[in-house]
C-alpha cells in the first residue's frame, strides 16, 4: 500500500497518519506494522509510530498476507441470517460455544465461521479468523455479529462498547423467568463481578464492573394454585457483562428457568407448574434465554441494520404449555 501524506490527517505522527488514511486496518495493527519495519519512508523503514512525517511524503506499507487461523476449518451447519464482506450474522442454536477455550478446543463457532467465511477473511490483525466482538453463553440461543476484517472488528467493537449510549446498536433478550416482577418494567443497576466462592459464577457484588439491565414483562403465567408462576421478559442490555441478565434476574428473585447455575433452588417451583407445562421444561435442559433482537450501524456504509429471531422450538414449546395452563 502507498499512502501520500496530505497534511490534513490532523496530526503529524506517523501511525496517526496511517490510522486516518487507511481505516481497513485497526491502529493495532498498524502500529505492529511499523515495529515490525513494513512501513517505508523514502526507501528506510520507519519504526517509530510516532515519527513526525510532512505534507508530500510518501509512505509505503508492506502488508503480508493474513496468516492462516490457528483453530482449525471445521463444516459445522450454521443458520446465516446475512452475510456481505465484511460481517456475518448468524442465528446461534443452543449448545453451540462461540470461542475455543480449554475443554471447548473444536466444535465452536470459530471453526465453523472459518470454514464457512473460506477466503472472505481479510485477517483481524493479520490472522484469518472472524472477529468475535461479543458472545452468547454456550446454552443461549440467537442473534450474533461477526467481523470478517480489521475495519469491520474496529467499527462493531466500538459499537459494542457504547452499548448504543451513543448509537442505533441495540440488543434485545426474550426470557422466560420463575415468578413475576413486583414492576411490569424496570431497570436493574447492579454491579458484577466473579462470585467469590465459585470461580464458574458471576454475582452482584458492590465492587463489580457497572451493569445495567433494562427490562419489561411481556406475559405472565399462573400455576396451579392460580398464583404467577413464572413470566416472560424482554431484556435490552445497556452495558455486556459476563451471564448479566442470568445473574441479574436471579438477583430480583426471578432466576430464568433452566438455569441450573443461578437458579438450582427454584426446582421446587417445578411444582406448581399444570402438567402440560413440566414436559418442555424438563426437556429444556439450559437456561431460557434467547437474543430476538440486535441492530448495529453498518461498519462501511454507515446503514442502521435491524434483525429479529423469533423463539426456538425448545422456547416455543416451553411458552404455548405455559400459556395452555391459563
Amino acid at each position: 500500500m502507498t499512502v501520500i501524506v496530505a497534511g490534513d490527517e490532523g496530526s503529524p505522527r506517523l501511525d496517526r497518519v496511517l490510522a486516518a488514511r487507511l481505516p481497513e486496518l485497526s491502529r493495532s495493527r498498524l502500529k505492529a506494522l511499523i515495529l515490525a519495519g513494513q512501513v517505508s519512508l523514502r526507501e528506510a523503514a520507519v519504526r517509530d509510530p510516532a515519527y513526525h512525517v510532512t505534507a508530500g511524503d510518501t509512505i509505503t506499507i508492506d502488508v503480508p498476507e493474513a496468516v492462516p487461523a490457528e483453530p482449525a476449518a471445521e463444516a459445522i451447519p450454521l443458520t446465516i441470517v446475512y452475510e456481505d464482506d465484511d460481517i456475518v450474522v448468524i442465528d446461534k442454536p443452543a449448545g453451540l460455544v462461540v470461542h475455543p477455550a480449554a475443554g471447548h478446543e473444536t466444535g465452536t463457532l470459530v471453526n465453523a465461521l472459518i470454514a464457512h467465511c473460506g477466503a472472505s477473511l481479510s485477517g483481524i490483525g493479520g490472522v484469518k479468523r472472524p472477529g468475535i466482538v461479543h458472545r452468547l453463553d454456550k446454552d443461549t440461543t440467537g442473534l450474533m455479529v461477526v467481523a470478517k476484517n480489521d475495519h469491520a472488528h474496529a467499527s462493531l467493537s466500538a459499537q459494542f462498547a457504547d452499548h448504543g449510549r451513543t448509537g442505533a446498536m441495540e440488543r434485545g433478550y426474550l426470557a422466560f423467568a420463575w415468578g413475576l416482577p413486583h414492576r411490569p418494567h424496570g431497570t436493574i443497576n447492579a454491579a458484577i463481578d466473579r462470585h467469590p466462592h465459585a470461580r464458574d459464577k458471576m454475582a452482584v457484588r458492590p465492587r463489580g464492573r457497572e451493569a445495567i439491565t433494562h427490562y419489561e414483562v411481556m406475559e405472565s403465567f399462573t400455576g396451579r394454585d392460580g398464583k404467577p408462576v413464572a413470566s416472560l421478559i424482554a431484556c435490552h442490555l445497556e452495558t455486556g457483562r459476563t451471564h448479566q441478565i442470568r445473574v441479574h434476574l436471579a438477583h430480583l428473585g426471578h432466576p430464568l428457568m433452566g438455569d441450573a447455575v443461578y437458579g438450582p433452588h427454584f426446582k421446587t417451583k417445578a411444582n406448581q407448574l399444570a402438567p402440560g407445562a413440566r414436559a418442555p421444561l424438563d426437556q429444556l435442559g439450559r437456561q431460557a434465554l434467547h437474543a430476538y433482537l440486535l441492530v448495529i450501524e453498518h461498519p462501511r456504509t454507515g446503514e442502521i441494520m435491524r434483525w429479529e429471531s423469533e423463539l426456538p422450538e425448545d422456547l416455543s414449546l416451553l411458552g404455548e404449555a405455559l400459556r395452555a395452563a391459563l
